[in-house]
């Protein structure tokens, strides 16, 4: 990819024109010996998965990519962080827009959502084989052309009013998720999680968490440094929420 300043991510990279979903893709290739750093990428995926079995929308003008890592076990919590905080970045030195990350991995532009993260991992007795690190990002479509997003969905090119180029973002983005996490495995991982929580617009907002068949609402408080939100009910007592949906309570 031109432009590419990275030791290794994207090094060894396959683009498609279309793709079901770059997630199972990049996971065949991680069960053939791909090496880490491995990137696939799709100008048009026609069956994306994002969170807690959506459907991620991927037309053409997007950015839909999975990445293989390969890291310790103890590092896995800080995927999420990485993944969506070198989105806020990239996207802060390409555009200048300013986003926040609404727990634990959307990225948001004002209150529309311009970036999804889906993180899948692969264990052998209790070893990390693999993890696949998928990325769709809203570049240069307008999702206000489709009634299902129309609400809740954005893209760079109509913040901007202008279209970005496509593979400058990418070659960015993929130098911002080598950066962060090669700083967790030097020892950084607490910086990491640090700079991460900044961007959370979640915290000292009431909000409903849906995990499964469970439903928790109350201020979100604080995050561990695991990922896991902390929640306090209307009560004042505590609950410690490791995954779920957020939805911010309109009073």
């Amino acid at each position: 990819m031109k432009g590419l300043k990275t030791k290794f991510l994207g090094r060894y990279c396959c683009r498609y024109s279309e793709l079901p979903t770059t997630m199972e893709t990049a996971r065949r290739l991680a069960r053939e010996g791909a090496p880490e750093g491995a990137v696939v990428m799709a100008d048009v995926q026609t069956a994306g998965r994002g969170r807690l079995g959506r459907s991620w929308f991927s037309p053409l003008g997007g950015l839909a990519m999975s990445v293989v890592f390969k890291p310790p076990l103890d590092h896995l919590p800080y995927m999420v962080m990485i993944a969506s905080l070198a989105v806020v970045k990239a996207i802060k030195k390409i555009t200048g827009l300013r986003c926040s990350i609404k727990w634990p991995n959307d990225v948001l532009i004002g209150n529309k959502k311009v970036c999804g993260i889906l993180i899948e991992s692969e264990m052998v007795s209790e070893q990390v084989n693999f993890v696949i690190l998928g990325i769709g990002v809203n570049i240069n479509f307008d999702p206000s052309i489709l009634p299902e997003i129309s609400e809740i969905a954005t893209s760079l090119s109509r913040e901007l009013g202008r279209e970005v180029d496509r593979d400058k973002f990418t070659c960015t983005l993929l130098l911002e998720l080598e950066k962060l996490y090669l700083k967790v495995q030097a020892g950084g991982s607490n910086s990491v999680y640090r700079e991460w929580k900044e961007y959370l617009g979640t915290l000292g907002k009431w909000v409903t968490v849906k995990s499964g068949q469970q439903v928790d609402r109350g201020k979100a408080e604080d995050v561990t440094e695991q990922g896991s939100l902390i929640l306090r009910h209307a009560d004042g007592s505590l609950v410690e929420v490791m995954a779920g949906d957020v939805t911010v309570v309109k009073d």
